[in-house]
């Protein structure tokens, strides 16, 4: 019998979703065929009424050049009835008096070829939306609806994700999404390049966390699940992915402003080239050069397209806004704890009682703490593992929040954790050392006294200043590190990453209030990782939060999120939106400077309807594939 998959298993009805199958289906092929469909009916039109012509039947050639024209005019009217009727007013309304006016001084094939040039404008925009947002429908499509999770007598049982709850044992199969964040009970190979855009497989021993929108590249494995569904980190993805079109860009919005003075002056200028040669066919060739798909089209689909490769390399953007913005900064205050360093403690020494041994010590504590969840147990299991150490079995293991554990291995009584009272002397130097770095101290004690002590550190992430000198190459001009941490320690870190200013012991209403300030001067970007930096986000004009440990409170609030966890794809992030805004205003320049230049020839009876109707046809393409460059190209992620 087959087992179903995390995802519900195989369906019958569904064979489209089988392993192995393209991501193509039928309603797909109807959908993409009706994309096209308005251009070629159109374009069909506007070749018959040619033939009709060549044939000598300019009447009926006539009629179809005309039937097109209608066929166009039509929808994109009542399109500006219904934003009037909104008190929106934009410069859709020179398209259609364009057509309009065509009709009337019998235009017919300028009409045609409007038609056509509003056709193929809203049809590569529509491909551009729907390449660019591929990666994120991918990932609204891919979200786990089912887990395989263990039963008390040792069955398995496959239940709705939503009523997997911490704690719970799952089995995770061969090629299953990962339902829930957790830690692996037995070695995995996993593909995780859906959320962390690596396309490598990982390996994970035992005990290693796991994210949940993982595939299982490898045997089946259990997993513990530290997460529900709504608080992991792929249901966060996906509420990001789900908002991620959901509001437009200021440049987008920037078109609807323009018209204000751009629809004026088409009128004006069209009015004056009909006043001054007393042809009425002037004014309708400077309406239909005047037709400002450029700046309508080509803005948008470069800022799509640059969500879209944003996207692939690990950073999801809320919106457009978003990114258009990103593109514009030049400030960025950053925290330091889990963003410039790593935010999992690592073992830096161990110092022992005399005639004691560091491996013995170590055997101890990371015994008693291999049932603390704790981050620094978890540190302390993780470096007995990496060097080799055997660990036996703790028992009456009990934690007391915020003294330590205890519990007897091998039947002593071991205590880690903190130390009550004076430290031996011994250990002086070694407190003084862990103090001056910032380390943290764990101590560990038998019924007789201290053992030895554990000096872990937080380090500095090893992309941390890669990421600053390409952030400042990008054109981030000031740099601020900002922490709660100590003055010596937060020195410490900005210097070996390169910051322009430390701020220390700086709590979140102080976060928020350089944040407030910084914004004052110039475009500013926040990235920061824990609860306490969630108010700070949502101050910055683009708050970006460290999301690969799930969907913490920073997450919700953030305008981008870094689902990996790295800093370097902010690096990427911030010079995509460079290049993908660039190329958005370049288009909209320069198409819309084509555009005036004909117009004025236009009213000067130098460029009638029709010639100026192909001309615009050919500045509208040219600006729109300029755009889709967006989607490739620019800036490339460093070796």
């Amino acid at each position: 019998m087959t087992e179903p998959s995390a995802e519900g298993g195989p369906d019958r009805d569904a064979p489209e979703c089988l392993p192995g199958r393209p991501a193509t289906d039928r309603p797909g092929r109807r959908r993409r065929w009706l994309l096209f469909t308005p251009l070629t009916g159109l374009t069909a039109l506007v070749l018959a009424g040619a033939v009709a012509r060549l044939a000598g039947q300019p009447g009926a050639g006539d009629a179809l050049w005309a039937l097109a024209t209608v066929v166009a005019l039509l929808p994109a009217a009542a399109s500006v009835l219904r934003d009037l009727w909104r008190r929106r007013f934009g410069v859709d309304v020179i398209a259609v008096l364009a057509l309009a006016g065509a009709l009337g001084v019998a235009e017919y094939l300028a009409g045609a070829v409007i038609a056509v040039m509003l056709a193929t404008g809203r049809t590569l925009e529509a491909y551009a939306q729907r390449r660019a947002t591929r990666d994120l429908r991918a990932l609204l499509a891919r979200a786990p609806r089912t887990a395989r999770r263990r039963t008390a007598d040792g069955g398995v049982e496959v239940v709705p994700v939503d009523r997997v709850a911490v704690a719970d044992r799952l089995l995770i199969g061969p090629g299953d999404v990962v339902a829930v964040d957790g830690v692996a009970e037995s070695p995995a190979s996993l593909n995780e390049s859906v959320v962390t855009g690596e396309s490598r497989l990982v390996e994970r021993a035992a005990g290693e966390r796991v994210a949940s929108g993982v595939v299982n590249a490898g045997a089946g494995f259990g997993l513990r699940a530290t997460e529900s569904a709504a608080r992991s980190t792929y249901a966060g993805i996906v509420r990001l992915a789900e908002e991620a079109t959901a509001r437009k860009a200021p440049t987008v919005r920037l078109a609807d402003r323009f018209a204000a003075a751009f629809v004026p002056f088409t009128l004006a200028l069209s009015g004056l080239g009909w006043a001054w040669s007393g042809e009425f066919v002037r004014a309708v060739a400077v309406l239909v050069v005047a037709t400002p798909c450029p700046l309508l089209l080509a803005t948008p689909i470069a800022i799509v397209s640059g969500l879209s490769r944003v996207a692939r390399r690990g950073v999801l953007v809320r919106d457009g806004a978003s990114l258009e913005t990103l593109g514009r900064a030049r400030t960025l205050l950053v925290d330091k704890t889990g963003t410039l360093t790593a935010g999992r403690p690592r073992v830096a020494e161990i110092v022992v009682a005399p005639g004691g041994e560091p491996d013995e010590v170590l055997r101890l504590a990371a015994s008693v703490e291999q049932l603390s969840p704790h981050v620094l147990a978890a540190a302390l299991v993780r470096h007995a593992g990496d060097q080799g150490v055997r660990l036996d079995t703790p028992t009456e293991v009990t934690e007391a929040p915020g003294r330590g554990v205890s519990g007897r291995v091998a039947g002593r009584r071991i205590q880690v954790g903190q130390l009550g009272g004076e430290p031996p002397q011994w250990a002086g130097p070694a407190r003084s050392r862990a103090q001056e770095a910032g380390h943290s101290v764990v101590w560990v004690a038998d019924d007789a006294g201290p053992l030895g002590a554990v000096l872990l550190e937080d380090p500095v992430r090893p992309d941390a200043r890669r990421t600053v000198d390409r952030l400042r190459a990008a054109g981030l001009a000031r740099i601020v590190m900002v922490t709660g941490d100590r003055p010596e320690v937060a020195r410490r870190v900005g210097e070996a990453v390169g910051v322009d200013e430390v701020l220390a012991r700086c709590t979140p209403r102080e976060k928020v209030s350089r944040v407030r300030a910084e914004a004052g001067r110039a475009v500013t970007v926040m990235v920061g990782d824990g609860v306490n930096d969630a108010p700070a986000l949502a101050e910055a004009q683009v708050g970006v939060a460290m999301g690969a440990t799930g969907a913490t409170a920073s997450a919700d609030v953030a305008d981008a999120v870094l689902t990996v966890d790295r800093l370097d794809p902010l690096a990427d992030a911030v010079e995509v939106a460079r290049y993908a805004r660039r190329i958005a205003v370049q288009s909209a320049t320069v198409g819309m400077g084509l555009a005036v230049l004909a117009m004025g020839f236009a009213a000067a009876g130098r460029l009638p309807p029709v010639a100026g109707a192909f001309l615009q046809e050919g500045i509208d393409v040219l600006v729109i594939l300029n755009a889709l460059r967006a989607l490739g190209g620019g800036p490339r992620r460093p070796d």
